[in-house]
């Protein structure tokens, strides 16, 4: 039996910010929402490249109410031809804006919804050998309507929406029925803080260290 692989790390997990020399970077692409960038590094005594979409960051809010049901929308997601679950979301798209105040307008906007109380549920990359997007998901308690229904367009002119139990969420992300990644992160994590008392989540204006700016420039205005 072969020997089992000595620990080279200890104490508490945690991501290690790394910030290696810069050589060149360019876009290489201008979306309409997001670019793609070409970095060159150095690491290891080499020059490293790597492309990656170069992304504003985001929110997503769990809003689960005293009954524990979660509000859920259904909107269509052009890339991967679905009418997908999830739950509301939003860029960071103005510059300089405090990403609670995002979340609490994307909750308001997508779900006629504000939020007496909010903490900080997860942090997430969604996808750090591709892209360097951020999304700060958080929980959202002492839920009422909005004095008037906010008017919609686009993708989300047709947005369906549901309430369901915490428990049937994650139910259908294990039967992998739903699989927005927002809406899997955030489902699983409220699972496991709910078993623990809601105890240990981020205040909600908790720094975030893992969302960066793409390379000095501001977010789209």
């Amino acid at each position: 039996m072969a020997e089992p692989v000595a620990e080279s790390v200890s104490g508490p997990l945690a991501d290690e910010r790394v910030d290696l020399p810069l050589v060149a970077s360019e876009r290489v692409f201008d979306g309409r929402i997001w670019d793609v960038r070409r970095d060159t590094v150095e690491y290891g005594g080499h020059h490293l490249v790597r492309e990656y979409v170069d992304h504003p960051g985001a929110v997503a809010v769990l809003a689960i109410d005293d009954d524990d049901r979660v509000f859920l929308i259904r909107q269509y997601r052009h890339p991967v031809r679905t009418r997908a679950w999830e739950i509301p979301a939003g860029l960071l798209d103005v510059h300089g804006e405090d990403p609670l105040a995002t979340a609490k307008r994307e909750l308001a906007e997508e779900g006629d919804l504000v939020a007496s109380e909010w903490a900080v549920l997860i942090d997430v990359h969604t996808s750090p050998g591709g892209s360097d997007e951020a999304i700060r998901i958080y929980l959202a308690r002492g839920l009422s309507a909005t004095d008037e229904p906010f008017e919609r367009e686009a993708e989300e002119a047709d947005i369906e929406t549901r309430w369901a139990p915490l428990d049937e969420c994650v139910d259908a992300v294990l039967a992998r029925r739903v699989q927005n990644s927002s809406f899997v992160y955030a489902s699983l994590a409220a699972f496991a803080a709910r078993a623990r008392g809601w105890r240990g989540l981020g205040p909600a204006d908790a720094p975030w260290p893992g969302r960066s700016m793409p390379r000095g420039e501001p977010a789209r205005p």
